[in-house]
């Protein structure tokens, strides 16, 4: 019954949208692809990076090889951002689990080939201290801060809220890159007054492995909130999303809705069962072990945002992204039609 349910609410949801005209550019008569109803769903090639922005597709991926979803689904996890790019500039992959930085450059670089579906997670980033946490950002002046991410959304958010505070992130802290999230636990070790500002799982694990150290890590900042006091509503951290290829969108909408449907589904079940959700964590390869994935979901904002909704909090967002550097987001904010049934 909730299959039949979910499928009802899907077809309910691809006639609103295509009532509504939906997001895909006009095509003259010439080019026009030709659409394919598809109650009962269609082959989709879905892509996923590692980390917190593919964990809402897990339930998803479990359910698509046990035969329980409208559609079939074909899951590729690349290694980097690239070979998501070329996957989608090249038709390859049909939906894609992506930083949002990465689906306005995408959007940018195919001329507004992509359009973005769905937010699937919020802010996933911590600031550690060593032994006792500071009293607030501010106190952060004369500190050394080490973080991933330079010429990446990391380092935007990082100057972002040090700079809401009233700090000069060139003059009044000391930032110092590297190249991943896994270096950092070589750094704490080597210099243990540091700050870490670290992503998920790997804020995670680094609270764990520390813990019993002679100045264990505690968790002193978390960004999306100190982002949320600086922007006071007029923008939303929001660090990953859902986003699709426009030609398959338009040869296929009751694909995509019912896709949805089901991934809303997933996201509610990696919400409501951490302890299953992170089991398939580590079937999939998405993040090692199970025990890491299971403290680090809770963490992870996951969340399932579409429309107007989604429109409002992430052109805020991005907007602060292109103000940082616009090549942050491919050179141009997206344009309306980027935004999936706003």
């Amino acid at each position: 019954m909730k299959r039949i349910f979910a499928l009802l609410l899907a077809l309910t949801l691809a006639f609103t949208m295509t009532a509504c005209g939906g997001n895909a550019p006009a095509a003259t008569p010439e080019t026009e692809p030709e659409t394919v109803s598809d109650p009962q769903g269609a082959e989709v090639n879905v892509y996923v990076l590692s980390g917190p922005t593919g964990i809402g597709a897990m339930n998803l991926w479990a359910r698509s090889d046990a035969g329980e979803t409208a559609n079939t689904y074909h899951f590729t996890m690349p290694g980097a951002n690239d070979e998501v790019v070329a996957a989608v500039s090249g038709g390859e992959a049909d939906i894609a689990c992506v930083a949002t930085n990465l689906a306005a450059t995408l959007y940018n670089k195919t001329q507004g080939g992509v359009s973005v579906l769905a937010v699937n997670t919020l802010g996933v980033l911590s600031i550690l201290a060593p032994g006792e946490a500071p009293a607030a950002i501010s106190d952060l002046k004369g500190r050394t801060i080490y973080s991933p991410g330079q010429g990446a959304n990391p380092e935007y958010i990082l100057r972002y809220v040090l700079t809401g505070n009233g700090l000069d992130p060139d003059s009044d802290v000391d930032i110092h890159f590297v190249g991943e999230g896994s270096e950092l636990m070589t750094v704490w070790q080597s210099d243990p007054e540091a700050l870490i500002m670290a992503p998920q799982p790997v804020a995670t694990s680094l609270l764990m492995q520390t813990l019993d150290s002679v100045l264990p890590a505690v968790k002193a900042f978390d960004m999306t909130e100190e982002w949320d006091k600086i922007a006071g509503g007029s923008s939303t951290l929001m660090m990953g999303c859902v986003i699709v290829n426009n030609q398959f969108l338009a040869e296929h909408p009751d694909a995509v809705a019912i896709f949805l449907a089901e991934y809303a589904d997933s996201i509610a079940a990696a919400q409501t069962d951490v302890e299953g959700t992170a089991a398939l964590c580590e079937q999939y390869g998405l993040i090692p072990k199970a025990a890491l994935a299971a403290k680090a979901i809770p963490q992870c904002g996951l969340t399932f945002l579409t429309g107007e909704e989604m429109k409002a909090g992430l052109s805020g967002y991005l907007q602060v992204m292109f103000d940082a550097n616009p090549k942050s987001v491919g050179g141009a904010m997206p344009g309306d039609d980027f935004y999936y049934g706003a």
